[in-house]
């Protein structure tokens, strides 16, 4: 499932924004405070769709930041300052699609649909193959096996399942709570403690991955060499 992060100080904007993105069932963070979104970059959404113009700071802050960490993640701006100028500055700082109010909701549901389906394409095949190479492991979801320089690497079941969630969702950022859902679904014996000391067993086991600690929130896996067959 897609994440979706809208910035629209506009009460009733950002309320219809919202209802028309959810309908493409894509999981949907909306924010009225520019300054509040700022300190969400760090959880890397898929998309950010940003108001140049809000009421607390400029959307421009939000998209030279988002650009300056993430160059990949792609972002929409939208503006009613309908100018040829504005869209200049918008295109010239990263911003990848621009779209000048008015417009009806259809259209931006349509461009972000089109900007996701053409960034993370590869993704998608990636997400949709069962045999994964990254970082010189290959890990073969079917038969649960993890190998590296043509020996096999051990892994207990939920050390594996965690593998997989990450290997399948690159760059993408998990708080421990769903890291708990996903890996111990509905046992009870899953706490933060415990993913946490899952992290570290993976990590010593697979040093080659890059699995980044996101302070006070979860972790993420980082690669830039990731690739499927």
């Amino acid at each position: 499932m897609y994440q979706v992060y809208l910035v629209e100080s506009d009460r009733q904007l950002n309320h219809l924004f919202l209802l028309y993105l959810q309908k493409e069932g894509w999981e949907i963070t909306s924010f009225l405070d520019g300054e509040k979104a700022l300190k969400y970059i760090d959880r890397t959404p898929h998309i950010w769709i940003l108001d140049s113009n809000l009421k607390d700071i400029e959307g421009y802050q939000i998209l030279n930041e988002v650009k300056e960490k993430y160059p990949h993640i792609p972002v929409i701006l939208i503006s009613d300052r309908n100018s040829n100028m504005d869209r200049i500055i918008g295109l010239e700082m990263g911003c990848d699609d621009y779209l000048p109010k008015p417009f009806l909701p259809k259209e931006l549901v349509i461009r972000t649909r089109n900007l996701l389906e053409r960034t993370y394409e590869g993704l998608a095949q990636m997400q949709n193959s069962r045999t994964y190479n990254i970082s010189g492991y290959i890990i073969d979801e079917i038969q649960r096996i993890v190998l590296y320089n043509s020996t096999f690497i051990n892994l207990t079941s939920k050390e594996f399942d965690l593998l997989i969630m990450l290997v399948k969702n690159p760059m993408r950022a998990f708080s421990r709570d769903q890291i708990r859902k996903y890996v111990w679904q509905d046992e009870l014996s899953g706490s933060d403690r415990s993913v946490d000391d899952l992290i570290r067993r993976l990590r010593k086991k697979l040093p080659e991955l890059r699995i980044e600690s996101i302070y006070g929130f979860g972790y993420r896996l980082i690669n830039s060499d990731r690739y499927s067959h």
